[in-house]
């Protein structure tokens, strides 16, 4: 019938074509997608640091896991990075500033989380350790890669040693504790804040874009 005829039409029509143009569809990956896979590990590792810091408070014993422990920050402790920045300041910073001190700054904190690792010991609490290295390395990679997308240049130099030559060990347990303490605590800061960095830039750098493709092919 008719409909015969137009189906032997239609082929007809197609094996007589020299070539047909292939419609390509792919998806650049830009600057916009590695900030958005950058803010979901920011938030992942919040929710990996909570859990992690009560059973490494916990480990500490008291005071250090009583909910209402707030000690002054020592001199000792001044070696790790500190996010206590005046917010006002930390915002009138330019984006590649501020990606460059969360780059330096979670690779300083990652050299101290891997000392911390060695020292612990019990094997649960070396596992989730071990696993939140691994997503904070991912992390610094990551906001690398933010940067590169950026056009903006690595912070030069890796990240130093945890303490520098001929610094001094901690006199006690309990100092040695306050230590631990304190870089839990700046790990909490930096990675809220940061997700507040991720946000706020994700926003202002468009999504990935689709593109079409034509390509012609031969039969």
């Amino acid at each position: 019938g008719d409909s015969w005829g137009i189906f032997t039409f239609l082929c007809a029509a197609l094996c007589n074509l020299p070539a047909l143009p292939a419609l390509n569809c792919s998806e650049e990956l830009g600057a916009g997608q590695s900030i958005q896979q950058t803010y979901d590990l920011t938030r992942y590792l919040e929710h990996q640091l909570r859990t992690l810091a009560g059973t490494y408070l916990n480990y500490l014993g008291p005071p250090f896991n009583e909910p209402d422990f707030n000690p002054p920050r020592l001199a000792r402790a001044e070696r790790v990075p500190s996010a206590t920045v005046d917010l006002d300041l930390w915002r009138g910073l330019t984006d590649n500033a501020r990606l460059a001190a969360n780059y330096r700054a979670y690779s300083r904190l990652l050299c101290y989380l891997r000392v911390l690792d060695g020292q612990v010991g019990t094997a649960e609490l070396r596992h989730r350790l071990a696993h939140f290295c691994a997503s904070l390395q991912g992390l610094v990679l990551s906001i690398g890669g933010v940067m590169s997308s950026l056009g903006y240049p690595l912070p030069a130099g890796p990240a130093g040693p945890p303490a520098p030559p001929g610094a001094p060990a901690a006199p006690n347990d309990f100092l040695k504790k306050m230590d631990d303490f304190w870089l839990l605590k700046e790990l909490q800061i930096w990675l809220w804040r940061s997700a507040k960095d991720f946000n706020r830039l994700k926003k202002k750098v468009p999504p990935a874009v689709v593109t079409l493709r034509l390509e012609a092919r031969g039969f």
